[in-house]
């Protein structure tokens, strides 16, 4: 395998960018984890109380899923654009670039560490949320699937970010003003079967939803959108997110300026 890819090179980005979450462990994980236990406080038990049961499952029990994709979202684009950003802002992106290491074994450590970290967030968070509420989960084997594919593909969007953003506030205007929102209206906190039928049909041009409505079918069997169409949306955003970065790495855009 070392004949057609450079393991040590994948192995060294890779070591690098995981010992910056074990450095950084209340920025990395800490504040995540208490951020989304404050919304299970006030939403799951709070309004939760208020709320009987949504598609047959307790309120407290529904957020779950939700709460999970709301904070693997966010700090997969997060750990994605930092990733790569900070060796464009400290200019040692060049010395990656002048190395023996293809953009291919380039985007393998960069995202492949924010990938984990994004999954070991939602690891934590998961058994978190077992402390303020009584869960199943149907499908285990779905769950971590699309706990992976989506940290990868938020990940690969987030290291698009980083390529693209020339200053700080453009490293957080997408999260800020794009990814939050869309992760708020994407079912996080409800099904889309309690909207007006025309919000509904808004609401399924957000990405967002598919993937939630997905994650939330491997929990408890139940769905706004078919669990194959979350699935297949989840992979074509993909598929989308690897073209882009394949452009930028073959026109330099942003990288060899």
């Amino acid at each position: 395998m070392n004949v057609f890819m450079n393991v040590h090179a994948i192995r060294a980005i890779y070591r690098f960018e995981m010992a910056r979450m074990w450095r950084t462990p209340t920025q990395s994980i800490a504040a995540p984890v208490i951020s989304t236990s404050l919304y299970f406080i006030v939403f799951g038990s709070a309004i939760g109380s208020r709320i009987a049961e949504v598609e047959g499952i307790s309120y407290a029990a529904f957020l779950v899923p939700g709460l999970i994709m709301l904070s693997v979202l966010t700090e997969s684009v997060s750990n994605g654009s930092f990733g790569i950003y900070m060796p464009k802002y400290s200019g040692t992106i060049y010395e990656v670039l002048s190395a023996p290491v293809s953009p291919l074994e380039v985007v393998i450590g960069y995202v492949g560490a924010a990938a984990t970290k994004s999954v070991i967030l939602g690891a934590i968070i998961l058994a978190t949320a077992r402390v303020f509420v009584d869960f199943g989960i149907q499908h285990p084997l779905w769950a971590l699937a699309f706990l992976v594919l989506i940290s990868v593909t938020f990940c690969l969007f987030g290291f698009i970010i980083g390529i693209w953003a020339d200053g700080w506030e453009k490293l957080s205007m997408v999260p800020m003003l794009i990814v939050t929102p869309l992760a708020f209206l994407g079912g996080s906190f409800y099904s889309i079967s309690m909207l007006p039928p025309l919000w509904q049909k808004i609401a399924l041009l957000n990405p967002v939803v598919y993937l939630v409505s997905g994650f939330r079918w491997s929990f408890y069997g139940v769905s706004d959108v078919n669990v194959a169409v979350s699935l297949g949306m989840t992979l074509l955003f993909m598929l989308a997110c690897l073209g882009v970065i394949w452009w930028m790495f073959r026109t330099g855009y942003k990288l060899k300026a």
